[in-house]
């Protein structure tokens, strides 16, 4: 197990003359235009273990990851909505996306944060190498880009929402899904 490093900085040292103005925890709420809400969270100050949690909550279950597990309204395999399924092989089985099913064990094997760094940067080659349009566009771009900035705009107006802008006037409506299922 490798140690942690710990530096610690004289009182008059630059590091410690810095003024945060965020907290130790951020937490943005994302209101969509179809009434869905998505919220962020961004801590890195507060003592707990390495987590990449994540949750994915919707009105028939809940997802939560690391370590994953699955609870469903209408059950699932014998399980209450109440209990957490913790055998996730067979939803696996059942719904893993067919880009998983090709190149997950490779991804396992040579990828970061549990594969999910080589599959976005195979992905990204495969495209490239076919001449194939990338996975994401412009408007993803800058509407993933500019989450920091709004974070940033609410905490300054005492967290306060903001608008997020729609980069595409209106053209996400219309857009086609991507074609990665076969992929």
């Amino acid at each position: 197990m490798q140690e942690a490093l710990c530096i610690i900085f004289t009182a008059d040292h630059g590091r410690n003359q810095l003024k945060y103005i965020n907290g130790d925890i951020n937490t943005s709420l994302i209101k969509t235009i179809k009434g869905r809400t998505i919220m962020v969270q961004h801590d890195t100050t507060t003592p707990r273990p390495y987590s990449r949690h994540n949750l994915i909550q919707g009105t028939n279950g809940v997802f939560a990851g690391f370590p994953n597990r699955i609870a469903l309204e209408l059950g699932g395999f014998g399980k209450s909505y109440h209990e957490w399924d913790m055998d996730m092989q067979k939803w696996y089985d059942k719904y893993d996306h067919p880009l998983w099913k090709r190149i997950g064990k490779e991804a396992e094997i040579n990828g970061g944060h549990g594969g999910m760094d080589f599959v976005m940067l195979w992905r990204m080659v495969y495209c490239l190498r076919n001449g194939e349009a990338l996975d994401q566009d412009v408007y993803d771009a800058a509407s993933w880009s500019v989450v920091n900035i709004l974070s940033e705009q609410s905490v300054n107006d005492r967290s306060n929402s903001v608008t997020f802008p729609d980069f595409t006037r209106g053209v996400w409506e219309d857009a086609r899904p991507l074609g990665i299922v076969g992929a």
